[in-house]
């Protein structure tokens, strides 16, 4: 079906260069023709509504978020939502946290909240809204430096062109875009599974070199530690904190604002191995919370939201990669080998005990100094090490290499259908003959299936929005 989608016949000049031609029966309307500034506060009974960016307006009880900061006065200053509202978190628009809501509730007074003219349908505005095109609109219409200071102007954004399909036109295309994204989310699920099989498989291969060594007949002593039991005879129980120094390099404020880097998020990591490519970005332009310094042979450990269990090596020389304060950053002490520290921490022992020893329900996080108190039993040999991780090399070699290639199919599906979403919502592929023979429903996918990467830690940003908003 998808082969089958040809151009419109008939185009027009729409005047605007990020545009281009659209089709000669749409129409084209500056936003605030569409739209006018909600400003409606003192509504604290409804529910909290966020923007996440790749997910749009979220209800917090979806997420499992709870807002710990706010309080009823705090709360009081919150804007209403309606379902049909255009909400763009004021700071973030430029980097797409943007959507239209579902759900009736209300947001940080740091968000800026729209109400919709009826020439837009609720779900095709979101997808119109949501498209990459547009999102570029909204850093052009953004003053400041930075991300916290990088604020919608409003004066501008009004001015943005917008283009809108007649009604029935509109109703087609998120037919056929629903189903599509339905489509689409089954076959990276399957996807993932394969490569959850792959991981699991290689991370049972990683527990017994890395507790037992590679001798199937050594001798074992009990360890001191319940969660560790017996270990090889001459192998050490120590700390964590005695094997590496943990976050020892961060990047100051006073930072240049031009210093390109690749930042690492806790959504692009998994066991093991990245999930997602880290996003190059420049520091005036980054988060506040990308501020860890990694360098080859570190470990990054999420201390957030740990039953993720994201658990990264750096195995190559990486000279600008920059992580999270998600993350711990842990640095082997010369005696380690680092690649061999990198596959114990790997461990379903480690693992395990690092999400056991994390707090709270909704977000569970580690203190550092609670990560630091987890003991570790390692080889003291060099030798030793050196001769494991040559094993582990070998035998699993294979599962990475089918791991990226699964991974690296993952990504180009998600990039098609980012694309095709721009192509149909800006009139350059035409649906209506595919659409009109598909379901007038569909069965949608979790959202998480569809975009390249999630953002898993959205809610700090909104907290340092409010605080500066405030």
């Amino acid at each position: 079906m998808i082969e089958d989608l040809r151009p419109y016949a008939e185009m027009k000049p729409s005047g605007l260069p990020w545009l281009g031609d659209v089709p000669a029966h749409w129409d084209l309307f500056r936003l605030s023709r569409l739209s006018r500034v909600k400003s409606v506060t003192n509504q604290s009974e409804r529910q909290l509504l966020s923007v996440y960016l790749n997910r749009g307006v979220v209800r917090f009880s979806d997420v499992d978020e709870k807002r710990t900061n706010a309080t009823s006065e705090d709360l009081s200053k919150y804007q209403a939502v309606d379902p049909g509202d255009f909400v763009l978190n004021n700071q973030q628009a430029w980097r797409g946290s943007v959507g239209v809501s579902n759900y009736e509730g209300i947001v940080s007074p740091a968000y800026l909240v729209l109400a919709l003219s009826s020439r837009l349908l609720r779900n095709y505005a979101n997808y119109l809204f949501r498209d990459r095109s547009m999102v570029s609109q909204y850093l052009i219409c953004s003053k400041g430096v930075g991300t916290i200071q990088r604020n919608l102007y409003w004066p501008h954004l009004k001015a943005v062109g917008v283009v809108v399909p007649p009604l029935d036109e509109q109703r087609l295309i998120v037919r056929f875009l629903d189903w599509h994204g339905a489509q689409t989310a089954k076959l990276i699920r399957a996807k993932k599974k394969i490569i959850a099989l792959l991981n699991e498989q290689k991370q049972a291969i990683i527990h017994r070199a890395v507790t037992r060594g590679l001798d199937p007949n050594v001798r074992l002593k009990p360890s001191g530690i319940p969660w560790l039991g017996d270990v090889p005879e001459g192998w050490e129980v120590k700390p964590l904190k005695h094997w590496a120094g943990i976050n020892r390099r961060t990047l100051s404020q006073n930072t240049d604002p031009d210093y390109a880097f690749d930042y690492v998020d806790i959504s692009a990591v998994a066991t093991g191995y990245l999930s997602a490519t880290p996003e190059r970005m420049r520091f005036e332009a980054s988060p506040s919370r990308a501020r860890r310094i990694v360098q080859q042979g570190d470990t990054l450990i999420s201390t957030v939201r740990t039953y993720l269990k994201a658990i990264y090596h750096v195995d190559r020389p990486w000279p600008d990669l920059i992580a999270s304060t998600g993350f711990a950053v842990l640095t082997p002490r010369p005696s380690i080998d680092a690649r061999f520290f990198g596959f114990v921490l790997q461990s379903k022992t480690f693992v395990d005990q690092v999400v056991a020893n994390s707090i709270g329900v909704a977000y569970p996080a580690i203190s550092e100094t609670r990560l630091g108190s987890l003991h570790v039993c390692l080889p003291p040999s060099r030798q030793e090490q050196e001769g494991i991780i040559n094993h582990l090399q070998t035998a699993t070699v294979d599962f990475d290499r089918s791991i990226e290639a699964t991974q690296r199919e993952i990504t180009l599906i998600q990039e098609f259908r980012t694309r095709l979403i721009a192509d149909v919502v800006t009139g350059k592929l035409d649906v209506r003959a595919a659409a009109a023979s598909l379901p007038e429903t569909v069965e949608l996918e979790p959202i998480d299936d569809l975009v390249e990467g999630d953002e898993l830690d959205e809610a700090v940003d909104d907290a340092e929005n409010e605080e500066v908003a405030a």
